[in-house]
């Protein structure tokens, strides 16, 4: 029988498994079945220690919440004057729709896998179906976390037709690399580890699900808080992971691997039409859970700088038109995915860098404000990621 600390803890959990949908969308899916059909085991470093940094800028958003009762947006709407507010917001809302588009293009391009439906009609049923999803106040998360339980078995099951070699994966926790082609793909893994409307989102659900805690409270949360963090990250470097294994052991040498489609086709061609189909439902499940997240975020953003109270369809909408314009001008769907990673490269130090000063300052969290130590792993984490991106960047255009 569990203790009542243990069952009081595990009563807490839950915000970051709904937040943990942005390191298991559509985007991740291409890149690490590329990078392990590529490279074979050569990049398992590279998702173990984008998960870690995750795992501590995912916890510092969430606190943040917690202590002060709001969410990262929110917080920033006190501090910053109108103007700047209002240059922030509109940043914010540009990351909110390109993080929109590479996951309704996710969805649309399952439903197109799975049932044959075009691109544009495909976008049009992952929208109305997130909006479905956001209308159910209740149980939002409850929806979500199902669907993420369906993306976990659906990218994991592939492993059972294609074990992985116990001494390669553990050969690939070694850091290396294989000249210029495998440094850009390492960019661009670790690059995209964080998104930032994962860091505002986990904020607002951290506050939503909690309000405003007494201190007397806080830290069982905070202690609820990393055991929330650490399974749902646990969960999504697993999905991550299992990708780049199921790349490296059935994928290598399998041709295009470029796009979701020629994943798809060589995963029915090396494996059979059975693991195809697994991979198919969890793209499907994975782009409505992050396209639903996404959606929320685009709430919060708004909700937290501007005040304002708008219903769930008008923000959805507001967020979604422009991918569904994307695809009814007949873009082709990974290069759509390519360039809404770069606009969201350009939104990630307006993230990360306010959570780190907000949750170092003793005049926002009080005595739970970030430690020295912690302070310093996160302002590299932080330095890193925008680096990386920057990196990335420079790559694209150049």
């Amino acid at each position: 029988m569990a203790r009542p600390g243990l069952r009081s803890v595990a009563a807490l959990l839950g915000p970051a498994l709904v937040a943990s949908a942005a390191y298991v969308d559509p985007g991740n899916v291409a890149t690490n079945t590329a990078a392990g059909a590529t490279y074979g085991y050569l990049l398992v470093w590279v998702v173990v220690g984008a998960n870690l940094i995750a795992a501590l800028l995912q916890f510092l958003s969430a606190k943040l919440g917690i202590v002060t009762g709001r969410s990262l947006p929110a917080v920033l709407r006190e501090k910053l004057s109108g103007g700047w507010r209002i240059a922030y917001w509109v940043q914010a809302e540009v990351v909110a729709m390109a993080t929109d588009l590479a996951e309704i293009v996710g969805g649309a391009l399952a439903l197109s896998l799975l049932f044959g439906v075009p691109l544009l009609p495909g976008a049009l049923i992952t929208t109305a179906v997130s909006v479905l999803i956001l209308g159910s106040s209740r149980n939002f998360h409850r929806i979500v976390v199902a669907m993420l339980c369906v993306v976990f078995l659906g990218f994991t099951v592939g492993l059972v037709f294609a074990p992985p070699s116990a001494p390669g994966v553990f050969s690939g926790l070694v850091p290396r690399l294989e000249g210029t082609d495998s440094l850009l793909l390492a960019v661009g893994m670790l690059g995209a580890t964080v998104m930032p409307h994962a860091i505002y989102a986990h904020s607002a659900l951290a506050a939503d699900r909690h309000g405003k805690v007494s201190p007397e409270r806080l830290p069982t949360l905070l202690t609820a808080t990393r055991t929330d963090v650490g399974v749902a990250l646990l969960a999504a470097g697993a999905v991550n992971l299992a990708l780049l294994l199921l790349g490296a052991t059935a994928l290598s040498g399998a041709g295009d691997m470029t796009s979701i489609e020629g994943v798809h086709a060589a995963l029915g061609h090396t494996l059979g039409p059975l693991a195809a189909l697994f991979f198919a439902v969890a793209l499907l499940f994975s782009g409505l859970a992050s396209t639903a997240v996404g959606g929320y975020a685009g709430g919060v953003i708004m909700g937290g700088l501007l005040a304002w109270d708008i219903p769930v369809l008008a923000r959805r909408l507001i967020t979604a038109v422009p991918a569904v314009i994307v695809l009814a001008l007949g873009a082709d769907p990974t290069t759509a995915l390519i360039y809404s990673q770069v606009v969201l490269s350009f939104g990630i130090p307006f993230a990360l860098i306010p959570l780190l000063v907000l949750t170092s300052s003793r005049s926002v969290m009080g005595p739970n404000r970030n430690g020295p130590w912690t302070t310093l792993a996160a302002s590299a984490a932080c330095v890193l990621i925008v680096g990386l991106n920057l990196v990335l960047l420079a790559l694209t255009f150049g």
